[in-house]
């Protein structure tokens, strides 16, 4: 039997909690995306949601690499050093402004794939207008990646749930103004979503900013380093970790984003069917994902203070709240498939569907859960190769 200890407990759900919250909201904000748009037109909800599926692996790739600074941060805060934190931060601006201008310079050149697609003329327009628009949020969404890494890697994980509750208070009225054209703007439709997302990365980014310089947590680290030049060997070790990550992030999302496009020949009933299945669980993923985020701060700092014993204590506690997150998520699942299927659709064909589909989704919940936690701490260690070529190999 794996051991388990409390204290380890109650370390890992109080850095877990805000996590959450702010998983949460961010995918709530998605979510408002598509509903506004969806009030405008058809037309507009399609754009957003085919733009979302090329925009939203784009960003999380970004992430997956910039995700590097965690531990980094995090072994460093728990050795007590405070220098190479600022150090390796600054170092880790420079690599994502430099993928930031790759990706805005990519992007430029997106009509190519979008042309393959053979869309109409105006879903076509929408969704390249959004993309061009949502393409300036890449710089501020880079550098609040990174200060959050930054934060969570000194184990203050409130910073990102207070920021990303400014997040969808600059969304919603920003998807109101330029989706519907009001305060003099033009009415852009789903296009006007690309606007408010770029507007919402640079408001997170200042908020992220004003909260380290008045947070008495970040006090030690409101000081330049000792050299403000490029180093790059430093980069590189920050490369070296969050490729693994960025590629294992970029396999799953790109699988489930393909999903749809290899069961469309089924009918609008089955791909309906699976997307109810798949959003759910995308929510409900949130759960062990932010364990395994707190698991990576928590082993991260224990590797710092070199404390083996207590290292094997919180990555065992991590595994049995993950395996008792699963059972409870599973019963939740089975138990209310019906009314999660009905909060959907009221469609009685994907209904039925959604809730067979979400029988199946029970049954990988624990290894769901054991799996994310289980790499996130392999994170904390630094150790990311060997979930790249197991993420490769499954997917």
């Amino acid at each position: 039997m794996l051991p388990f200890s409390r204290f380890e407990a109650r370390t890992l759900l109080k850095l877990c909690g805000p996590i959450v919250l702010a998983q949460l909201t961010q995918t709530l904000m998605y979510f408002v995306d598509t509903v506004m748009a969806g009030r405008y037109s058809a037309t507009d909800m399609a754009a957003v949601a085919v733009a979302s599926g090329l925009w939203f692996p784009v960003v999380m790739t970004m992430q997956g690499l910039l995700l590097a600074l965690t531990p980094i941060v995090a072994q460093y805060y728990g050795s007590k050093q405070q220098k190479p934190v600022t150090h390796f931060t600054l170092q880790a601006m420079y690599l994502a402004l430099a993928l930031a201008t790759a990706l805005f310079i990519l992007m430029l050149f997106v009509q190519g794939p979008i042309d393959l697609l053979q869309m109409e003329s105006l879903l076509r327009q929408k969704t390249l207008d959004y993309l061009y628009y949502v393409s300036f949020g890449l710089f501020p969404a880079a550098g609040y990646m990174v200060l959050r890494s930054m934060f969570e890697g000194i184990g203050n994980t409130k910073a990102s749930m207070w920021i990303s509750f400014v997040g969808i208070l600059v969304n919603i009225p920003a998807n109101y103004v330029f989706i519907y054209g009001k305060l003099g703007m033009p009415a852009l439709g789903g296009a006007g979503c690309g606007i408010a997302t770029s507007l919402v990365f640079v408001a997170m980014f200042i908020a992220m900013l004003v909260y380290g310089w008045c947070s008495r947590t970040t006090a030690p680290y409101r000081r330049l380093p000792d050299s403000l030049a490029l180093h790059f060997r430093d980069i590189w070790q920050i490369v070296c970790i969050g490729t693994p990550i960025a590629f294992s992030i970029f396999f799953e999302v790109t699988l489930f984003a393909c999903i749809p496009l290899a069961i469309v020949h089924l009918g609008p009933i089955a791909v309906a069917g699976h997307q109810v299945a798949q959003n759910y669980s995308g929510i409900v993923f949130m759960l062990p994902l932010s364990l395994g985020m707190a698991a990576t701060i928590r082993v991260g700092h224990l590797v710092g203070q070199q404390q083996l014993l207590e290292l094997k204590k919180a990555i065992s506690t991590a595994v049995v709240l993950a395996m008792s997150m699963s059972v409870c998520i599973a019963l939740f699942t089975f138990t209310f498939r019906g009314s999660i299927a009905a909060l959907y659709s009221s469609d009685t064909d994907v209904m039925t569907l959604a809730g067979s589909l979400l029988i199946l989704a029970c049954f990988y919940q624990l290894s769901d859960a054991v799996q994310v936690v289980s790499a996130c701490a392999l994170r904390g260690m630094k150790v990311t190769k060997p979930v790249f070529f197991i993420t490769f190999i499954a997917y």
